[in-house]
């Protein structure tokens, strides 16, 4: 979304709060410690930092975006409302029974994750909606009332109500959801799974629709809070969310619907990669975004990162799929582990070092924050190491005490493997980068990518300080980091279109499926998105896309197919068939020849159109800048101290490049330019990393 006004952007993760402000001439940034009590102190704070550093006054803001790992974290860390579950009789335990499948067949010792409903607040009610939308058993409303009185007893916060078959026929489930209202008040949240997933398979429409339940009352009482706080500061203008799918949606929206916003940090992320990629000329490239508590990695072509309806949250065990809460809600693809600048460094039982996926967050920190933290962390490692500067991290803001890093080190590691705390300090960052290299790796191989073929995007607060050596790691020969990669995520949010997704489970095969009754539904949900866009959207034009998933009938996975513009009719419906089985011989190697062709499921997005970036041309090559100063730098090849070429990004010429071994170092974040790499700014200002053979191959070319 555009606006000639000044715009504000805030990202808030577990141990950074990111402020962006952004005029027609300028950009301001900071970062400031997430307050965790209350995380809307810390957006503020930001706010009037930048508004003091611009001179601007708040009237002048024209428009708002935010994204939060508020939800996500309540889900995690088990902090959000009381809930209740209400369902058909006979489906109490679905939230327990899952897939019905073990996600680690040979683990004897396996541990699920918990379900966000215990069993006492799950209440069976008769009723039953056949799968054609029939009603086969009323509801009982009585049984109903008996269930609120039992709910009231507990002090239950928030209600999810999912009945069987509700995606096709919601009425029983909005009768239900009258009653208890009425009967529990207007402080009880009430959610039902037809508005918050409407799709078939009961397990992850229901564990959907109780996580919104779960995060509702906070989120809806925290963004409450922000906008009165805004308000005060004479800040009036629109507020915007930004959502998992990499779209923006309403304040109202965001608190009906706030699971749609558990990955909005790293949606925003991915939408720079993509923009940066296009300033480029980059077709493919890895989004690599590393913070204080984790890291994530996307895969983006041609301009546009993978979207998929499926995410998990709060897994027990680490990249291991199935083993936490399901969740149906647009989301980018991506893979997130607990590995960040705040993660904790340990010695295991076999003595390996370890790194995460436990942060020290923002309080108390890490042990050379001097806020009574003592473990050690990967900041801490970076600063010993001679990475960081101890005087100019976040802008200055948070001095670093290099003493208390050291003293964290020898303790947990350096002491325990009788080695020097630079090794111990080299350990965890060897280690860190290992286990992102790992699932980018993994990431890759699953969607049939060779991740030696991307180019990689780095930003985030950590990112740019391991981002050379992961692409060595992992083959990548080209490295870009964005203007302003240390609150890379809140530039991002600034570049995302307004959107809203609307999803439909109507079951059909193509044979069967009634073209006329099909426009009928894509023009209603058509029209459902549009309340929540039009308002938002400022008079931009809007694009609709919409997709189907098929399947071969009798399978119990779809693919994601796009469908053409136009009316529905047969001659379209017969192109879905041949694109689905196009896309279904890409990725099987076959065609199952005379198989009906099942619809499990319409959707609908509609949004504003992002603009174009300009293409950025590269800078001239008129030899290597000089650096005005030089650091000592623990280099682990080397096993010794080595001295690194020191650059303040702000002041390097456009002409000349910078050779490596070499720091080059901004507000929000350091550049690490290993040996054998070069480095130099791009029009667009984008500083641009290339290793020997990436200079080579462009020589040749």
């Amino acid at each position: 979304m555009q606006s000639d006004s000044a715009r504000f952007a805030a990202d808030i993760g577990g141990t950074f709060t990111d402020v962006v402000l952004e005029t027609a001439q300028r950009r301001f940034t900071c970062k400031v410690l997430t307050t965790q009590d209350q995380p809307e102190r810390g957006v503020l704070e930001g706010v009037r930092q930048l508004i003091g550093a611009s001179g601007l006054q708040p009237s002048q803001v024209g428009l708002f975006v935010h994204g939060t790992t508020l939800a996500t974290n309540a889900l995690i860390e088990r902090k959000g409302a009381c809930v209740a579950l209400l369902t058909t009789a006979g489906f109490r335990d679905v939230l327990e029974m899952g897939f019905e499948k073990r996600f680690e067949q040979y683990d004897l010792y396996i541990e699920r994750p918990m379900p966000l409903v215990p069993r006492p607040l799950r209440f069976a009610v008769p009723e039953r909606i056949a799968a054609d939308g029939n009603v086969l058993v009323e509801l009982d409303e009585g049984e109903v009332e008996r269930a609120a009185a039992r709910m009231i007893e507990a002090g239950v916060e928030a209600v999810a109500i999912g009945f069987l078959h509700s995606y096709v026929n919601p009425i029983h489930e909005r009768r239900a959801r009258e009653l208890m209202q009425r009967l529990l008040g207007g402080q009880v949240t009430v959610c039902v799974s037809n508005e918050v997933s409407p799709e078939m398979r009961e397990y992850e429409r229901f564990s959907t629709t109780c996580a919104n339940a779960y995060v509702r009352p906070m989120m809806a009482g925290y963004l409450n809070r922000l906008r009165t706080l805004l308000l005060r500061e004479g800040i009036g203008c629109p507020l915007l969310l930004m959502m998992s799918g990499g779209g923006l949606t309403t304040l109202e929206s965001a608190m009906r619907f706030p699971i749609r916003l558990v990955e909005s940090g790293p949606a925003g992320g991915a939408i720079l990669a993509a923009h940066v990629a296009a300033e480029c000329g980059l077709d493919k490239v890895m989004a690599f975004d590393l913070g204080g508590t984790t890291a994530k990695v996307c895969l983006i072509e041609g301009g546009e990162p993978e979207r998929s309806r499926r995410f998990e949250v709060g897994r027990a065990y680490r990249d291991v799929k199935g083993s936490g809460l399901p969740l149906r809600i647009p989301v980018i693809e991506l893979v997130e582990i607990g590995a960040g600048g705040g993660s904790i460094g340990r010695v295991d039982a076999m003595s390996r070092i370890t790194v995460g996926p436990d942060s020290a967050g923002s309080e108390p920190g890490p042990a050379c924050y001097g806020h009574g933290g003592t473990d050690a962390t990967v900041t801490d490692a970076n600063l010993v190491l001679g990475r960081l500067d101890p005087q100019a991290f976040a802008g200055g803001r948070i001095p670093l005490d290099r003493r208390r890093a050291e003293v964290a080190l020898d303790a947990a590691i350096g002491s325990r493997l009788s080695m020097s705390v630079p090794w111990a300090a080299a350990g965890i960052s060897e280690i860190l980068e290992e286990n992102m290299a790992n699932a980018a790796r993994v990431h890759a191989i699953e969607r049939g990518k060779v991740i030696g073929d991307f180019a990689m995007i780095a930003f985030g607060g950590g990112a740019p300080l391991h981002a050379a050596r992961l692409a060595q790691k992992l083959g990548i020969d080209t490295v870009v980091v964005p203007q302003g990669a240390g609150v890379g995520s809140a530039i991002g949010f600034l570049r995302a279109p307004v959107s809203f997704e609307v999803v439909r489970s109507e079951r059909a095969t193509l044979s069967s499926c009634d073209p006329r009754v099909t426009h009928r539904s894509l023009e209603a949900m058509h029209a459902e998105a549009l309340e929540v866009v039009e308002p938002a959207a400022g008079g931009e034009t809007l694009v609709a896309t919409r997709l189907a998933e098929l399947r071969y009938a009798g399978q119990g996975h779809e693919l994601r197919i796009p469908i053409p513009e136009g009316a529905i009719d047969r001659r379209m419906l017969d192109e879905m068939r041949a694109r689905f089985e196009d896309e279904y011989q890409r990725i099987y190697g076959l065609r199952i020849e005379g198989s009906e062709v099942e619809i499990v499921t319409w959707s609908l997005t509609l949004s504003t159109i992002a603009p174009t970036p300009a293409r950025a041309g590269e800078a001239t090559d008129s030899g290597s800048a000089t650096p005005p100063d030089q650091r000592d730098v623990w280099e682990p090849a080397l096993g010794e101290h080595r001295r690194f070429g020191l650059h303040r990004r702000a002041e390097l010429p456009r002409d000349r490049y910078v050779e490596g071994p070499a720091l080059i170092v901004e507000d929000q974040t350091t550049t690490v330019v290993p040996d054998g790499w070069r480095a130099s700014l791009d029009d667009a200002g984008h500083l641009r990393l290339r290793c020997a053979t990436a200079l080579e191959r462009s020589r040749d070319e």
